[in-house]
C-alpha cells in the first residue's frame, strides 16, 4: 500500500553504514539447556573476546530505516528481498531501542519526537560483500541496525552494544573501531557483557588486512547453531574457556598497544586454530574449513618458516574464507605468494579488490622453498583493507535506501 502524497512529508528517515569485525579471540555463547547460568537469549559469551573492526570503504553494511505514523506495519528487506520481520532477535532489538526510548521520553531527555517511539519503522539494509559466507554479515547488519534506530529514536550509544549483542553476539564489538574487546562479564542478566574500544582506528596503521574468499556461498552450518552443539558437546571449550582465554586475552591486548606483530600474528594464529579445535571437539564434529583453507594455513606458515618469523597470520572464523593480518611492508610479495600459489581466473583489480597492493616479484628461492603445487581458481578473489571506524550517520539523503513512499528504491532491490 503506498502512502498519500501528503503525508510523505511526515516520514522521518536516517541512513548508517556499519563494518565487520574479525575476532582475533573468539568467542562461545552459553546455552541455558546445557546447564549454563547465564541465559542464551541475551547472548551472553562463555568467554571474552577482541576483534579488530574493518574499514568500511571495503566491507560495510548500509541500513535506513524511515518511520511514520502512517506506516501500517513493521517491515524489512535485505539485501533486495523482504524478510520476515517476527525474526525473535530482530524483535529484541526493536524492542530494546523502543524501551530505551520510552524511558528517555518519560525523563524528560529525549531530543526526538515523542510520538515516534510508537511508529511503524521500515528498513531496507544491503551489505557491499557476501551474505552469511564467514565474512561476520550478522555482526555488522545488527549493529547498523541498532545504531541507525538508536539515531532515528535518540537513544545514547552506552546503550546500545547490550541491544546489539541480542541481534548476533559480536554485532556489540561492530559499534566501535580499531581494536574491540567484548567483556565476559559476571551478572546473569548481562549488564557487564559489553563492548569497549581497546585502540582506535588510527593506533596501528601499518596493519593490514586480506580476506581471501574462497566461497561466497552460504554456509552450511549456521554460527549459532554451531555454537550451542559446542557448548553441549565439546569437553575442550570449558577449558579454553576457564584456563587459555584469560591470559590470551590480556596478552592479545598488550602486544596490540606494543604493536609487537609477530606476537599478534602468532596467537591470533593459535586462537583460531583452537576455536576450530573445539569445532571438531563438536559432537557430531562441525568443519567450517575445506581444502583450500587448510592450504592456505600450509602456504602461512612456510612463508613465515622461510622468513624465520610470522610475518603473516591468518584466522577463520566460521567459514572456509581465510583474513589475513600482515604489516604494509610484506604485504605486496605475500599477495603475489598467494598469487602464484592460487592462480586466479582473473586478472588486476577483480582479483584483488579494496586497497591498492603494489606489484613485486617473487625469488625462485622462495617458490622452492614454500613447495606446495599450485591450485588454480582456489581463491575466488582477495578484499584488501585496514582497521577502521565504528558506524556512521551518512548525511546525503541521495543516498536513503528507502524512497519518499518508505519503500525500497530500485537502486536498493537490485543490489
Amino acid at each position: 500500500m503506498n502512502m498519500p502524497e501528503n503525508d510523505k512529508e511526515n516520514l522521518a528517515m536516517v541512513t548508517c553504514t556499519g563494518p565487520v569485525n574479525i575476532a582475533v579471540i573468539k568467542y562461545f555463547v552459553i546455552d541455558i539447556e546445557s546447564g549454563g547460568k547465564r541465559d542464551e537469549d541475551l547472548i551472553l559469551p562463555i568467554n571474552s573476546s577482541l576483534s579488530v573492526t574493518l574499514h568500511q570503504d571495503q566491507l560495510k553494511t548500509t541500513t535506513t530505516i524511515a518511520c511514520s505514523r502512517n506506516l501500517q506495519q513493521d517491515r524489512i528487506w535485505l539485501n533486495g528481498k523482504e524478510e520476515d520481520i517476527s525474526n525473535p532477535r530482530l524483535q529484541s532489538c526493536l524492542q530494546e531501542i523502543r524501551r530505551f526510548a520510552r524511558k528517555r521520553r518519560n525523563t524528560g531527555d529525549s531530543t526526538s519526537d515523542v510520538s515516534s517511539v510508537s511508529h511503524k519503522v521500515h528498513i531496507c539494509s544491503v551489505n557491499n560483500f557476501p551474505t552469511a559466507a564467514g565474512l561476520a554479515s550478522s555482526a555488522s547488519g545488527y549493529a547498523c541496525l541498532v545504531y541507525t534506530l538508536a539515531q532515528l529514536f535518540g537513544v545514547e550509544r552506552e546503550q546500545l552494544s547490550a541491544v546489539a549483542r541480542q541481534g548476533s553476539g559480536s554485532a556489540c564489538r561492530s559499534l566501535y573501531g580499531g581494536f574491540v574487546q567484548w567483556k565476559l562479564g559476571e551478572r546473569s542478566d548481562g549488564k557487564d557483557s559489553l563492548a569497549e574500544q581497546v585502540e582506535s582506528e588510527s593506533h596501528w596503521p601499518e596493519l593490514r588486512v586480506l580476506v581471501l574468499v574462497v566461497s561466497a556461498e552460504q554456509k552450511s552450518v549456521g554460527s549459532t547453531f554451531g555454537m550451542h552443539t559446542s557448548v553441549e558437546t565439546s569437553q575442550l571449550l570449558k577449558y579454553r574457556a576457564d584456563v587459555v582465554v584469560p591470559s590470551r586475552m590480556e596478552e592479545m591486548i598488550r602486544v596490540i598497544r606494543e604493536r609487537d606483530f609477530p606476537a599478534f600474528g602468532e596467537l591470533t594464529m593459535k586462537d583460531s586454530n583452537q576455536f576450530h579445535a573445539i569445532c571438531l571437539d563438536t559432537y557430531p564434529p562441525i568443519f567450517y574449513l575445506n581444502h583450500i583453507s587448510h592450504r592456505i594455513i600450509s602456504l602461512v606458515h612456510r612463508y613465515n618458516q622461510y622468513y624465520g618469523e610470522t610475518r603473516v597470520a591468518y584466522t577463520f572464523d566460521a567459514g572456509p574464507n581465510a583474513v589475513i593480518y600482515t604489516l604494509e611492508d610484506h604485504l605486496p610479495e605475500f599477495v603475489q605468494v598467494v598469487r602464484h600459489f592460487f592462480p586466479p581466473e582473473v586478472n588486476g583489480a577483480e582479483f584483488v579488490k579494496g586497497l591498492s597492493v603494489c606489484s613485486t616479484d617473487l625469488s625462485e628461492e622462495l617458490k622452492r622453498n614454500i613447495n606446495m603445487e599450485p591450485m588454480p581458481k582456489g581463491i575466488h578473489y582477495i578484499i584488501s583493507t585496514k582497521a577502521g571506524p565504528g558506524p556512521c550517520v551518512v548525511k546525503d539523503p541521495n543516498h536513503h535506501l528507502l524512497g519518499a513512499d518508505g519503500l525500497p528504491k530500485k537502486s536498493a532491490v537490485s543490489h
